[in-house]
Formats: C-alpha cells, sequence, structure tokens
C-alpha cells in the first residue's frame, strides 16, 4: 500500500465528488505522537480522544451515513497495565460525555466487538449510549472495542455451525451473505473506505470481511494531528481510484 502524503493540495473540492457511504478509520500513532512531545503514552490517547470527536462529528456533517473507528483491538490487552487503565477511563469519559453532549445529534452510536471483557460500569455506558441514539436519524457511528476480524469470523462461525448442528441450517445454505449476516456490522454496508493515519502498511485485524473491497489510503500523519482537511484529501484520493470489484 502507498502513503498517501499529508501535504498534497486539494485539486477539487466535496462538492465536486461522490463520498462513499461506509468508511472506516484505523485511529493509529497515539503513542508515537505522545513519544516524540516527551509525553507519556496516555496523553496521546486523550489527545487522540479530541481528534475522534471532531471528525466524528465532520463526517456525520459531510453527509457519510456509516463510520466505523477502530478504538481498542483484541490485542490492545498486551499493552502495559497503566496504558489499559488510562484507555478505560479515556472510554468512560468518553461515553459519560457523549450521553451528555450528543443528545442533540443525530448520531446513531454502536459498540461492536466482544463486550464481556469490560467492566460492569462500562457495558451499562455503552448500553445507555445505545439506547439513547437508537431512535436518531443521522450517521451510524460504529465504535470497535475489544474487536479483531479473526474473532469476529470465528463469533459468526461457530454461530453458524451451532444452528446447523441444530438442523436450523444445511451447511450448502451458507453463503456470503449468510456470514455478513452473522457479523457485529450485519445490515449495513460494507465500507468503501479505510483510513489509517501513522503511515503503516497493514490491516491491523480491522474488518477483515467486510473491506474485502474497500480502498485504502495511508497518510503520514498521526492520528491526534489528523484533521478534516486530511479527511476531504482521503475523500478527494478515493474519488479517483477506478473501483472494479474483480472485473475490467
Amino acid at each position: 500500500m502507498a502513503i498517501f502524503k499529508k501535504k498534497q493540495p486539494k485539486e477539487v473540492s466535496l462538492s465536486d465528488i461522490v463520498l462513499p457511504e461506509h468508511i472506516g478509520i484505523i485511529m493509529d500513532g497515539n503513542g508515537r505522537w505522545a513519544k516524540k512531545r516527551g509525553l507519556p503514552r496516555s496523553a496521546g490517547h486523550t489527545a487522540g480522544a479530541q481528534t475522534f470527536r471532531k471528525i466524528a462529528r465532520y463526517c456525520s456533517d459531510i453527509g457519510i451515513k456509516y463510520l466505523t473507528v477502530y478504538a481498542f483491538s483484541t490485542e490492545n490487552w498486551r499493552r502495559p497495565g497503566d496504558e489499559i487503565d488510562a484507555l478505560m477511563r479515556l472510554f468512560k469519559d468518553y461515553l459519560q460525555e457523549s450521553i451528555r453532549d450528543f443528545k442533540d445529534d443525530s448520531i446513531v452510536l454502536r459498540f461492536i466487538g466482544d463486550r464481556t471483557a469490560f467492566s460492569p460500569e462500562l457495558l451499562s455506558l455503552m448500553n445507555e449510549n445505545e439506547e439513547e441514539s437508537c431512535d436518531r436519524d443521522g450517521m451510524v457511528l460504529n465504535i470497535a472495542m475489544n474487536y479483531g476480524g479473526r474473532a469476529e469470523l470465528v463469533r459468526a462461525i461457530r454461530s453458524l455451525a451451532a444452528r446447523a448442528a441444530e438442523g436450523g441450517i444445511k451447511p450448502e445454505d451458507i453463503t456470503e451473505q449468510t456470514v455478513s449476516d452473522n457479523l457485529y456490522t450485519a445490515g449495513q454496508p460494507d465500507p468503501d473506505l479505510i483510513i489509517r493515519p501513522s503511515g503503516e502498511n497493514r490491516t491491523s485485524n480491522f474488518l477483515l470481511w467486510q473491506s474485502a473491497y474497500a480502498e485504502y489510503v495511508i497518510m503520514d500523519v498521526l492520528w491526534p494531528d489528523f484533521t478534516s482537511d486530511d479527511l476531504d484529501r482521503a475523500l478527494i484520493e478515493f474519488a479517483k481510484r477506478n473501483r472494479r470489484f474483480g472485473g475490467v
């Protein structure tokens, strides 16, 4: 994957292009952002959370219908305990703030991933956010927490295997659509565009099934420094791509 340089000028405006329906963002680079400034990694996560709020609202404002952000992966539990504790506090603060501050927004909040590892307090806040926002009619914001693409597929396969064992479905009836219907994002369109700030050329176990035909834009900017202008550049780059979906 080639890295899309941050300083490239915008050649067209958003009004000139068709926007993707679903965007995924791997919010990467918080730790390196903090290290460059001689700060603890937790400061990077705090700055990254502020960027997330701004970008989520911006996506909603410009008419993006679905946004999925990678907040905490199944592998992130391997990080130092103090960093995980700081992240959990950030999640708690965000969830409390979103109940209060997003009440007048049209954004629908959803949390995808395995919730069983989170505290009862976090689980309660997740449920409250989903319930408070479920009747809104705006952008669907999926926040991937304790999420991993492989774990998601294993979960779907186990569900289908259990149904087959009970006689509810035949193996030959399992199709790509059946698998999609058993993922966390069931009922949503697959992402058209996945943006990865920080310049890393990896998918990092993010939306493995759903991103089969997504366009990736890798950008040389750390997530806390990511701005709406950077998002615009990614959207314009996406609009230049010739999406053939395996055809000619």
